[in-house]
């Protein structure tokens, strides 16, 4: 659960998010692991991705690049 990786208050979403709500990813930097976490923030107490930060950070990457 994502309560399970870090508390609520420090997921966030990216401005890029749309305004309505409807597709909106949320992230969490994990600094003492080195990992991000990722969720769906309108299933706020669901299942949260962990992946390595520098994996997240190479996918931010070739996003930008799309």
């Amino acid at each position: 659960m994502s309560s399970d990786v870090a508390p609520e208050s420090v997921w966030f979403k990216s401005s890029y998010s749309e305004a309505n709500g409807t597709a909106c990813v949320e992230i969490t930097h994990l600094p003492h692991t080195a990992q991000v976490g990722i969720r769906d923030s309108k299933v706020k107490d669901g299942p949260a991705l962990v992946v390595p930060a520098g994996v997240w950070a190479e996918f931010v990457a070739v996003v930008r690049n799309i």
